[in-house]
């Protein structure tokens, strides 16, 4: 089993220093909802399909992710209080390489 460390503050700014598995096929947002980092029904709300922005984050540490997919890419055109460093949390698998990720959730819309 491989653990990753990935700092995520939440949305009332207390950053949480939490160990992300990588051998499990989770992904950012589902992470975030293991740790009960935001109330139940906040986030993940389409359950990771890239269809709502409930997972937004932003990425404050420069790790390389994978391109964005047009339907993630859509989404945020739509959402809220998007920056130039926003991502879908869904769309961000856990990996190896993201050893030491900063994010931040986004206000909830």
């Amino acid at each position: 089993m491989s653990d990753i460390t990935i700092k995520i503050t939440d949305r009332e700014g207390v950053t949480h220093e939490v160990q992300a598995p990588t051998d499990m096929a989770m992904n950012v947002m589902e992470l975030v909802k293991a740790y009960e980092l935001a109330p139940e029904g906040t986030i993940g709300i389409c359950g990771g399909m890239a269809m709502c922005a409930s997972c937004q984050c932003y990425v404050n540490s420069d790790h390389e992710l994978p391109e964005m997919s047009p339907d993630e890419d859509a989404m945020l055109a739509e959402a809220f209080y998007v920056k130039d460093n926003s991502r879908l949390g869904c769309q961000i698998q856990l990996t190896d390489n993201l050893e030491g990720l900063e994010i931040e959730l986004a206000p909830e819309s």
